[in-house]
């Protein structure tokens, strides 16, 4: 999977642009954000939208383990909760190879990476899957936690998320994956 390099202002979503800059601000100058500067509070309006994963082991090896996921996420993998689950285990294997490429991306640049999937619902109507990664630090140098959050929206109007990642009939088409240069 290429990643190219973009501005802040590719991000379409008005809740992610927020979060992309509420990310940027609890940096702070530094590499990454501590994952503990981030306050609940502030989040509270998209955490229906949002999911938390901890980083587990390096490189290649590297596995996201579901800590938090809200509503709509559920919705959308077709699971009431997959907290404690990895994403391998939950994501159908026609899209999982490219999710943990840019979950690994997150992790090896430090920098947020945001990704524009095209997908059908059950009626067949094109979804956009936008799915902004924001690296987080617990303890240490690198990167031991993420915050994803996930948007779709149909320039058909209305569809339907529920089970909208589950058995897609073809793997979501990438309309742009990119590391966000803040």
């Amino acid at each position: 999977m290429e990643f190219i390099s973009s501005r802040p202002d590719v991000v379409r979503s008005i809740n992610q642009r927020w979060l992309l800059n509420y990310w940027n601000r609890l940096r702070a100058g530094a590499a990454l954000p501590k994952w503990q500067s981030l306050e609940v509070e502030e989040l509270a309006a998209t955490l229906e939208t949002l999911s938390f994963q901890d980083v587990i082991g390096a490189g290649d090896a590297a596995r996201f383990q579901i800590r938090f996921h809200g509503k709509r996420i559920a919705e959308l993998y077709g699971r009431t909760n997959c907290v404690g689950r990895f994403l391998d285990e939950i994501l159908p294997p026609d899209y999982s190879n490219a999710a943990h490429a840019t979950y690994r991306q997150a992790v090896s640049t430090k920098l947020p990476v945001y990704t524009i999937a095209d997908m059908r619902d059950r009626s067949g109507r094109i979804v956009h899957y936008e799915r902004l990664l924001l690296p987080f630090n617990v303890h240490g140098e690198g990167v031991s936690r993420i915050l994803a959050s996930l948007e779709t929206v149909s320039p058909e109007g209305a569809f339907e998320t529920r089970d909208l990642m589950q058995s897609p009939p073809k793997p979501p088409a990438f309309a742009l994956c990119t590391t966000i240069q803040c």
